[in-house]
C-alpha cells in the first residue's frame, strides 16, 4: 500500500500549524518530499548491506534481510532497449543495473518474443571496464563473439561487443528503478484558496503533470513525515522543529540497527 501524497501533506501542516509554527507551500512540500523518498529509498541498500552480516530471525515477518530486499521489490523491473547507432539507451529511470542479456535469435531473424520469454535463445552479457573492453575490440587474437557477448557501461548507454549486436530489442536488462517524486497538485478555488487535486484529475491543476503519491510501503509514513518536518524547521528556521524531528531520526536508526 502506497503512502498517501495528501494525508502526508495535511499531516504536516496540522503539526507545524498546531503551534503556529509556520506554514509550508505546495511547492516546498514538493521538493523537500522528493528529496526525502529518495533518502530512504537509497537507504534501503546500506541497510541491507548491514543486516545480511546479521543472524536473522527464522520468522519470516521478524527477517530485516527479507523485509528490506521485500520493499525493494517494487522497484525491480526490467527493459529491452533501443540502439543508437553507437551502443543502447538506457531508460531514464535506472538506479542500478543488474543483469544484461542478449536475445542471440534476434540477429538473423524476426522473431519478436515477450520480454517476459525467457529461456532458450538468450545469452547473459558479461560486464568489463573500458580497458578490457579496448583489448576486445582492437585484438585480433580474443574477441567476443555472439555466445560471449560483453558489455561496457558508461553514462546513458552500454556498448555491446560483438559490434554485430545492433537490432532494438536485442538487449534486455533487469535493473532497479528510481522513485518517482511524490507531487501535492491541487486546483485553485474561487477564494484563491488551494484545493487537493488527486491523481488523475481532469482539468487546470498546479503543476500540470498531476498528483503522485509516496512510492514506499505505508510502513515508512512515520519516517516520511518526521523527516519532511526535518526540512520544515529548517526552510521556516525553527530550530525546536529541527531538534525535535533529528532527536525522532536518530531514535529511528538506533531502533533499526539494534
Amino acid at each position: 500500500m502506497a503512502i498517501s501524497v495528501n494525508d502526508v501533506y495535511q499531516t504536516v501542516l496540522t503539526i507545524l500549524n498546531k503551534e503556529q509554527r509556520g506554514y509550508m507551500t505546495p511547492f516546498e512540500f514538493n521538493k523537500i518530499s522528493a528529496q526525502v523518498q529518495l533518502e530512504i529509498f537509497e537507504k534501503y541498500f546500506e541497510d541491507l548491506n548491514q543486516q545480511v552480516r546479521i543472524a536473522q530471525s527464522d520468522v519470516d515477518y521478524a527477517d530485516r534481510v527479507f523485509a528490506t530486499e521485500e520493499k525493494l521489490e517494487y522497484f525491480r523491473t526490467t527493459a529491452s532497449l533501443s540502439y543508437n547507432g553507437s551502443g543502447f539507451d538506457l531508460p531514464s529511470n535506472l538506479y542500478k543495473l543488474g543483469n544484461v542479456t542478449f536475445r542471440d535469435y534476434y540477429i538473423d531473424n524476426s522473431i519478436s518474443p515477450s520480454i517476459d520469454d525467457f529461456g532458450d535463445g538468450y545469452v547473459e552479457v558479461e560486464k568489463v571496464n573500458r580497458h578490457e573492453f579496448n583489448l576486445l575490440r582492437n585484438s585480433n587474437m580474443i574477441s567476443a563473439d555472439l555466445t560471449y557477448p560483453q558489455y561496457l557501461y558508461e553514462g546513458d548507454s552500454l556498448k555491446i561487443l560483438p559490434s554485430s549486436i545492433t537490432k532494438n530489442n536485442s538487449i534486455i536488462i533487469d535493473y532497479i528503478k528510481k522513485p518517482e517524486d511524490p507531487v501535492w497538485a491541487y486546483e485553485v478555488g474561487t477564494l484563491g484558496q488551494y484545493n487537493y487535486a488527486p491523481p488523475g484529475t481532469t482539468g487546470p491543476v498546479v503543476p500540470t503533470s498531476g498528483s503522485v503519491d509516496f512510492e514506499l510501503e505505508f510502513s515508512e509514513r512515520t519516517e516520511v513525515i518526521v523527516n519532511i518536518l526535518f526540512y520544515a524547521g529548517v526552510v521556516i528556521r525553527d530550530p525546536q522543529i529541527v531538534q525535535v524531528a533529528s532527536q525522532k531520526i536518530q531514535q529511528e536508526e538506533v531502533n533499526e540497527k539494534s
